[in-house]
C-alpha cells in the first residue's frame, strides 16, 4: 500500500506538474511542496502526513493533490522530522508542523493563497499532528490569530498519548510525561477553534477506533463542532486512499468542509 501510495503520487505530478518547493526553516528537511490550483485567492489544505512518526516524505502523499487542485484549492505537504532521527522525541516534528501551517499562513499571497480559508487535514501519526496544529494556542505561540486554522481533518489518529505509550511505540518513542501532556490534543480542547471532521475505518484496530471516538465525543462535550465519519469495511491504508476522490469518504467531507463543490 505504501508503495501504491509513492506511485499514485508520481502519477499526480506527471498530470499536474512538480510541485512548488518552499523552505518554511533553515534546516534541509523543513520544507513544503505546493500544489497549486489555476484558481486566484483560494483556499488552502495542509495535509500532515503519517508513517507511525517515523517515516513518510512529502513527495509520497501527493495523490490527494489532484482533488483540491481541481477543486479549485491549493494543496500543501511539508516535510518534517522522523522521531528516530532526533533521539525519540516528537516535540520536534510537532514544532516543525506548527512552523510550516505558520509560514502558509504568512505567505499564502506567494502562491495565489487565501489565508483566510487555511484548512489542516491529517491521516494516522499525521492525523494525531493535524489535531496537535488544531489545539496551538496561535496568538500567544506565534503571534497569529486564534482561529489561524478555519477547519480541520484528523483521519485514524492518536489524541490521547498516554495509552499509545504502553503500545510497541515506545520502543522508539521516547515518551515522557512533559510529552503526552503537550502532545495529546485531546487534553487542550479550550483551544480548539475549528470545525473538526473525524475519521476512522472498521477494519482498523480498535485501539484506532476507539481513539477516534472518543475525542469526537470529547469535543461535542466540550461544545465544540465536531463530525464523527465511520468507514464500514476499510481498513487502516484504505481509509487515507479515500481522501484522493471527490467521491471518498475523507475526499468528500474535505471538500464540504472546504465548502468547494464537488461532483
Amino acid at each position: 500500500m505504501i508503495r501504491r501510495y509513492a506511485t499514485n503520487s508520481d502519477g499526480v505530478r506527471a498530470r499536474l506538474g512538480a510541485p512548488r518547493r518552499y523552505a518554511y526553516g533553515p534546516t534541509p528537511i523543513e520544507g513544503l511542496d505546493v500544489y497549486p490550483t489555476k484558481r486566484a485567492n483560494a483556499p488552502i489544505n495542509v495535509f500532515v502526513h503519517g508513517g507511525a512518526w517515523r517515516t513518510g516524505v512529502a513527495k509520497d502523499n501527493a495523490f490527494p493533490a489532484e482533488l483540491f487542485v481541481h477543486a479549485g484549492a491549493h494543496y500543501v505537504v511539508p516535510d518534517f522530522v522522523g522521531v528516530e532521527d532526533v533521539g525519540g522525541s516528537l516535540m520536534p516534528m510537532a514544532e516543525q508542523v506548527r512552523r510550516a501551517v505558520a509560514w502558509v499562513y504568512r505567505n499564502a499571497h506567494t502562491f495565489g493563497g487565501d489565508l483566510n480559508r487555511l484548512y489542516v487535514s491529517g491521516f494516522s501519526s499525521g492525523g494525531h499532528l493535524a489535531g496537535v496544529v488544531l489545539t496551538t494556542d496561535w496568538a500567544r505561540e506565534f503571534n497569529l490569530p486564534a482561529d489561524t486554522v478555519k477547519g480541520g481533518l484528523c483521519g485514524s489518529g492518536m489524541f490521547d498519548l498516554k495509552p499509545v505509550r504502553l503500545s510497541a511505540r515506545s520502543r522508539y518513542v521516547k515518551f515522557t510525561d512533559e510529552m503526552e501532556q503537550a502532545l495529546s490534543p485531546q487534553r487542550h480542547l479550550d483551544k480548539l477553534n475549528a470545525p473538526l471532521v473525524v475519521a476512522y475505518g472498521t477494519f482498523e484496530t480498535p485501539e484506532f477506533q476507539r481513539q477516534s471516538r472518543d475525542f469526537a465525543a470529547a469535543v461535542k462535550a466540550a461544545g465544540k463542532p465536531v463530525q464523527l465519519l465511520v468507514g464500514e469495511g476499510y481498513n487502516h491504508f484504505e481509509m487515507f486512499e479515500t481522501l484522493a476522490s471527490p467521491y471518498g469518504l475523507l475526499g468528500r467531507a474535505a471538500l464540504e468542509q472546504m465548502k468547494l463543490a464537488h461532483g
